[in-house]
């Protein structure tokens, strides 16, 4: 089986999105990865998108609940598109991701923001089974909303990670549809930010969450796709805009 950091390459050579007309994202990324402290990181890297270039990101959210998102594209062409009314903060910046094996990379966000984080991943049985299921399963299926919701609903408990949700709608309003088709866990993480060292990884007291997507409680990379409703000046709120 190929590892890891040659998958990911594919995906940066080869990455296609799903069909439809709606706001269409594929890549792959950290769902979401909680610090016991109460620190939680996020990394969104879509090399192709429907709605302008392909870009990362990168989710910080502080133990007191605020949320940042750092980006290397306009905010209203990454991220901030669909979870601006609940951040913080949204800034664009300098976003390096840079594997130095199979299975460990660092994402370092320049620019002054000083945050730089060590991640590695692998396999489990439980990964692998789940994995090999969900990429055999056809693309109409992932288009489902009671299958996504069915699929969610079943993996948070068996990936004991909390609730996953993989449909719903985001803080500005639109609904989404996500597709994990090929996960891993986070086996390892350690990341500082400004030169403070975040702790050890770990569940939070609360599970996180940004409208009715869920940030699991243990760390996992995956490769898929996302689908948002195309955004309604009228019916949705703008990429920074606070509530």
């Amino acid at each position: 089986m190929a590892d890891i950091r040659t998958r990911v390459a594919a995906v940066e050579d080869r990455a296609q999105l799903p069909p439809g007309q709606e706001e269409r994202f594929s890549g792959y990324g950290v769902m979401g990865l909680p610090f016991r402290s109460g620190h939680v990181l996020a990394l969104r890297r879509f090399p192709v998108t429907s709605v302008g270039p392909g870009y990362t990101s990168v989710w910080w959210r502080d133990p007191a609940g605020a949320w940042t998102m750092w980006t290397d594209a306009d905010p209203g062409l990454s991220c901030p598109r669909y979870f601006g009314r609940a951040l913080s903060s949204a800034s664009v910046h300098r976003i390096s991701i840079d594997w130095s094996d199979e299975r460990s990379f660092t994402v370092t966000v320049g620019d002054g923001v000083g945050l730089v984080w060590e991640v590695r991943v692998g396999d489990t049985p439980l990964t692998q089974l789940m994995s090999g299921v969900s990429g055999a399963l056809p693309q109409r299926l992932w288009r489902g909303r009671r299958f996504l919701r069915a699929v969610g609903a079943a993996a948070g408990p068996s990936l004991r990670a909390g609730r996953i949700g993989l449909v719903g709608e985001v803080p500005n309003g639109q609904s989404f549809r996500a597709a994990p088709r090929r996960m891993w866990f986070v086996q390892d993480s350690r990341a500082t930010l400004g030169g403070a060292d975040l702790g050890p990884i770990g569940a939070l007291t609360e599970q996180a969450r940004l409208r009715d997507f869920w940030i699991p409680q243990r760390g996992i990379f995956m490769i898929g796709s996302a689908v948002f409703e195309p955004f309604d000046p009228a019916r949705h709120v703008t990429a920074t805009s606070s509530g």
